[in-house]
């Protein structure tokens, strides 16, 4: 089992107010000593967009031993700029919406795909043995286009898997799916190699964890989550926040599939992040580990 933590990357992105380098880096190694071992640490956008993660190279100057750190580049200059920096694991972000990619990034899904390849090119070449991740966001539903057809995702998915990409991640970006809807995109996808396909959930509606057991039962091993549930989507409206990573973890472990995670470490790791920004832990797994 794959668990890819991305709070400090995905978690942090959209929080009004900024956190320091430091308490992102303690917030990192943090999660590291919990044991998770793949962790999203920041991304290369433009400080202009996301000032949030203006110190990306900061950040990534003092990692833990041990962590699969990758960072998420946008476009070319976003690779450069990685690369100076020694990066060997990158993100590349698209969705199964025209209307979502056009909203954020600038770009239809096709005029993505095309970037990336160029991006994919000059990464190859750079580090031929790195490691790519491509993001497919609505994959159920888009908050500009409305309902996503499932052959849509199968078919971004594919084209990213062609052009390179180790794996897609499929993103629920709005946190509105149900099992009957996730099922549909396993089925759309169920030719793609099942080592070559992770599941990224919202649980806007509380039905992340439903998802996942859905996704377990069809044999899928990997899936993302934000400790203490930080993050969301600054383009869908009401989309409030990442499976957290200690309700996956509980659910994992209570279903007899060992982690490697302590969940007591885990629930403590964001608490400095949390108090930070003026917010009380919410995530139910982290509330009662807390509490023990």
């Amino acid at each position: 089992m794959r668990i890819i933590e991305v709070g400090p990357r995905d978690g942090l992105q959209n929080e009004a107010l900024p956190v320091p380098t430091e308490l992102k880096r303690q917030f990192i190694a943090d999660l590291a000593v919990a044991g998770l071992k793949e962790i999203e640490v920041t991304s290369f956008v433009s400080p202009k967009w996301v000032p949030q993660l203006a110190d990306a190279a900061e950040v990534l100057a003092d990692l833990p031993d041990g962590v699969l750190a990758s960072v998420l580049v946008p476009n070319q200059k976003g690779l450069e700029r990685a690369l100076a920096l020694g990066v060997r694991r990158i993100a590349l972000f698209t969705a199964a919406s025209d209307g979502f990619t056009l909203k954020n990034i600038n770009m239809t899904v096709d005029e993505s795909l095309a970037e990336f390849e160029r991006v994919m090119a000059a990464f190859r070449k750079a580090v031929p043995d790195g490691w790519v991740r491509g993001y497919v966001s609505t994959i159920v539903e888009c908050p500009v286009s409305g309902p996503v057809a499932p052959k849509k995702v199968a078919s971004v998915s594919e084209r990213l898997l062609a052009m390179g990409c180790d794996e897609v991640a499929l993103g629920e970006t709005l946190g509105v799916a149900v099992p009957r809807q996730v099922k549909d995109v396993i089925a759309a996808v169920a030719h793609l190699s099942k080592e070559r396909v992770a599941w990224h959930f919202h649980d806007t509606r509380g039905t992340a964890i439903a998802n996942v057991a859905v996704c377990l039962e069809a044999g899928y091993t990997a899936f993302d989550a934000s400790a203490a549930g930080l993050g969301g989507c600054p383009y869908a409206k009401g989309a409030g926040g990442n499976l957290a990573t200690e309700d996956l973890i509980y659910f994992l472990e209570q279903n007899g599939i060992k982690t490697g995670v302590d969940p007591v470490r885990l629930a403590q790791a964001s608490l400095p992040v949390l108090q930070h920004l003026g917010r009380a832990p919410f995530a139910k797994a982290q509330l009662a580990s807390l509490a023990e």
